[in-house]
């Protein structure tokens, strides 16, 4: 059986949807941040990175979202999660997940983490200050060019919907109107329709 340590509110989710919707064996381990669960020693034997999600397979850990995504659509190919046998597609569906992973969420997270990269109070605030254009910039590309249909890759939902649904939900917080965003809405919408995601969306909100 699978093993996801996750935290609400964290890019866990995409990761957690897409077990579910994978029908995956698996357990879910909830981690409280306000707690810093993630960096009591047990943790961190785990993942020392201190961070979320971690997957534990049969084989070892395995970290980053876009790996896990990857990971479990390979794991479970009859649900057709990714285009495992078109290696063109299979990138451009890699591609889309690098660019949240390292460009939106990375935006996204100067907004409360600047810690991580300036000691300085007032450049703290300047980088949170910035987030609304930072990551709205991010989100109007993909707004514009990235959503090849009702999913992110076209016609077929894939690992890919979980991770822009994840991220899209951070927007409001973030200081951005997802109604200025029609394509990345109706996704978000479409998204929240699906049985699977309601049910993981009610985990992580604690009901």
């Amino acid at each position: 059986m699978l093993k996801l340590y996750y935290s609400a509110n964290s890019c866990s989710l995409a990761s957690h949807i897409a077990l579910e919707e994978a029908g995956a064996d698996y357990e879910a381990v909830r981690l409280d941040f306000a707690e810093e669960d993630q960096k009591a020693d047990a943790y961190l034997a785990i993942n020392p990175k201190a961070r979320v999600p971690s997957l534990v397979t049969d084989r070892g850990v395995l970290s980053e979202t876009p790996a896990l995504l990857l990971y479990i659509a390979q794991c479970h190919p009859n649900a057709a999660l990714a285009p495992l046998d078109d290696p063109f597609a299979l990138a451009q569906a890699q591609a889309f997940n690098n660019y949240l992973c390292s460009s939106a969420h990375v935006a996204h997270a100067h907004l409360r983490r600047g810690h991580r990269w300036a000691d300085d109070e007032a450049a703290i605030a300047a980088m949170a200050a910035k987030v609304p254009q930072s990551v709205g910039e991010c989100f109007d590309l993909i707004n514009g060019t990235m959503i090849k249909g009702p999913w992110v890759l076209g016609d077929q939902y894939s690992i890919c919907d979980p991770y822009l649904f994840t991220l899209t939900g951070w927007l409001p917080g973030d200081g951005i109107d997802r109604a200025d965003l029609p394509n990345v809405d109706a996704h978000y919408q479409r998204m929240s329709e699906r049985a699977a995601v309601q049910k993981v969306v009610a985990i992580h909100a604690g009901q």
